[in-house]
């Protein structure tokens, strides 16, 4: 995935167990977006652009719950800092601020997940946080990054 271009329309737009849904308790269901998901949003012409924006518009009309943890966010963040410049990253963040969706915090619980997570794959320790949140919230987690593919007997995952 390049970051080089990023679409201004879509700025202005809005233990190790697999859980068995990603059906919250109130009947709706639950998505983590990782930092691959925001950045094809972003770009809007890569794969899986309009589906991230379908689930903008779900959780807009309470149809869904959507989740980035704080870690992955500051992920997005330095990629559009470094790529194009803290004003770009600063616009991000507000764009991101505006989208329908909850920032959890990277508490001891999901911590204590995510190192649990890291010590047992080989993947990236932001991305063990992505994970930890999808157990944490029974979720779905959004992403088009193969590296989650060591993970899919642990999570349950809408690939992008």
């Amino acid at each position: 995935m390049k970051i080089d271009t990023v679409k201004e329309s879509n700025f202005n737009t809005l233990s190790l167990k697999k859980g068995d849904s990603s059906i919250s308790n109130n009947g709706i269901s639950n998505y983590v977006l990782d930092s691959y998901a925001i950045l094809v949003y972003f770009q809007g012409e890569e794969k899986g652009s309009d589906f991230v924006r379908s689930l903008f518009e779900k959780a807009s009309e309470g149809e869904c719950a959507l989740y980035l943890c704080v870690i992955n966010l500051g992920e997005v963040l330095y990629i559009i800092e470094k790529k194009m410049g803290l004003q770009s990253a600063q616009l991000a963040l507000s764009r991101i601020k505006a989208i329908p969706l909850e920032i959890i915090i990277a508490d001891e619980e999901i911590t204590l997940q995510a190192a649990h997570i890291k010590a047992n794959f080989t993947i990236s320790y932001a991305d063990c946080f992505a994970a930890s949140v999808c157990i944490a919230k029974n979720a779905l987690l959004v992403t088009g990054d193969p590296d989650f593919k060591l993970l899919r007997n642990i999570i349950n995952i809408n690939w992008i």
